[in-house]
Parts: structure tokens; C-alpha cells; sequence
């Protein structure tokens, strides 16, 4: 075994590739995505061992230098990763796969979610995003503009959430925002005029441009089958649609 003062990235690869035990590396975080990586950036891997393995391998588990960033896990565990690790997962680079690509179909399955996962998800979300969005223009026409404006970036979040379900794929980090739509758009937002406009709602709350986003999310929400939950807020959906006859 490497001293732990000794390990580097390409020392660490050498030795874990070399061990036949190990069936897997992933790569994930900054260095798996074209141009991300800084002076600042470690390199995050996940090391996969066979089931039932023996090997010093796995006291690593947990180990993070500056320049390395280790989880040691099974094939089992790591097929059954989910939840925050979902986009990790979607973007990262297999590195080494000892099991005819079955470490690399589990990556790659990461990426998409299931019909049905998507559907409930962005249902989920979109009530979220609504409801964050109804509260913060009534704390606007009501004069709290702090909480106006708290409210709008929690409707951001869940619009984001609710937009990339819709395209069964997990949300991106905000680190990773612009670099996963400027690669891999969306089938239902145009990357340029999203970005701006989300960008505009966090910095100011503004609720007119709220109301404008609305109108496209609305009706992206109808066509993908979601109007039962949008119906499900009544007249209050009318609070959050572009104002008509200066009415609020």
C-alpha cells in the first residue's frame, strides 16, 4: 500500500488499477467536466470493488488531500447511488471498467430518469415552483421585499428541478448550470433567454419578469401533462399570470 503522504492522483490510479480486485474508477466533480477544473479542483473517484473483496483498498474510503478525493464502495452500493450523487454520476468519466461494461452502463443510466420517475418528480417540483412563486409575488404587492425576493430564489431552484424532469435528467450543481446547457440544452427552453431571465429574477425578485416565466412554464407544464397540479391552485394561478388591467 501507497503511504498516504505519497498519494497522488496518478500514483493512486497506478496502484488501484493494478489491484484486480478493483472492478471500477469513476470519475466525477470538476475534472470529468471540459474546462472546469482550476488550480483549486481535487480529483473526486469513486473506487469500486468486487463484491466481497479483501483488499487495503478500502481503509481509503473517505481520503481527501487537496488532490484526491476517494469513495470506496461496492458495485452493489454504487448502482443503488442516487439523490444528490445522480448528476455526479451523469457526467462522470469511467476510467476503468473490469466488468464488460457494466460499470459504464451504470453511469450511463445515472443520466436518465425513468418516465415515470420523471413524471412524479416534476410534478413534485412543480408545485414547489408555484408555490414559492406565489408567495413571493404576494410579499411583493404586500411590501416585504426581502421575503419577496427569498421566495423568488426558491422558486428557481424548483424550476430548475421541475425543467431538467421534464427532459428525464437529473438538475445539474449550480456550478455546472451554464456548462451542462450550454452541451446539453433543454428540449423545451432556448439555454441564452433561460440563463438571462433566472438570472435577472435572483438578482432583483422582479415580479413582472416572474409573471413572464410563468406563462412559458405554464404552458410547457399543460403540454407535458401537468395541468391537474397547476388546476389544482384555482384563481390563485391568475395572481401569478402578467398582470391585466393593472390588476394585481
Amino acid at each position: 500500500m501507497i503511504p498516504e503522504s505519497l498519494l497522488t492522483y496518478e500514483t493512486f490510479l497506478a496502484h488501484a488499477t493494478a489491484d484486480t480486485r478493483v472492478v471500477g474508477l469513476v470519475l466525477k466533480g470538476s475534472h470529468a467536466h471540459d474546462g472546469m477544473a482550476t488550480e483549486y479542483s481535487d480529483h473526486d473517484v469513486y473506487v469500486i470493488l468486487d463484491e466481497g473483496a479483501d483488499t487495503d483498498l478500502a481503509s481509503l474510503d473517505g481520503y481527501r488531500s487537496a488532490e484526491l478525493d476517494l469513495v470506496v464502495t461496492t458495485v452493489d452500493d454504487f448502482r443503488h447511488l442516487g439523490g444528490y450523487e445522480r448528476y455526479a454520476l451523469a457526467r462522470a468519466r469511467v476510467l476503468l471498467d473490469r466488468l464488460d461494461g457494466e460499470i459504464t452502463d451504470i453511469v450511463t443510466g445515472k443520466g436518465r430518469l425513468s418516465a415515470d420517475e420523471a413524471f412524479r418528480g416534476a410534478a413534485d417540483w412543480l408545485d414547489a415552483y408555484v408555490n414559492s412563486l406565489y408567495r413571493s409575488i404576494k410579499n411583493a404587492r404586500d411590501g416585504h421585499l426581502l421575503a419577496a425576493r427569498l421566495d423568488a430564489a426558491d422558486s428557481i431552484r424548483a424550476l430548475l428541478e421541475f425543467l431538467f424532469a421534464l427532459d428525464c435528467r437529473p438538475r445539474p450543481y449550480n456550478k455546472y448550470l451554464e456548462w451542462e446547457l450550454e452541451r446539453f440544452p433543454l428540449s423545451k427552453c432556448e439555454t441564452g433567454a433561460l440563463l438571462d431571465m433566472i438570472g435577472r429574477i435572483m438578482e432583483t425578485g422582479d415580479t413582472s419578469l416572474q409573471r413572464r416565466l410563468f406563462v412559458r412554464v405554464e404552458s410547457a407544464a399543460r403540454e407535458a401533462g401537468h395541468g391537474p397540479t397547476l388546476d389544482a391552485w384555482g384563481e390563485d394561478l391568475l395572481l401569478m399570470r402578467p398582470v391585466v388591467d393593472g390588476q394585481l
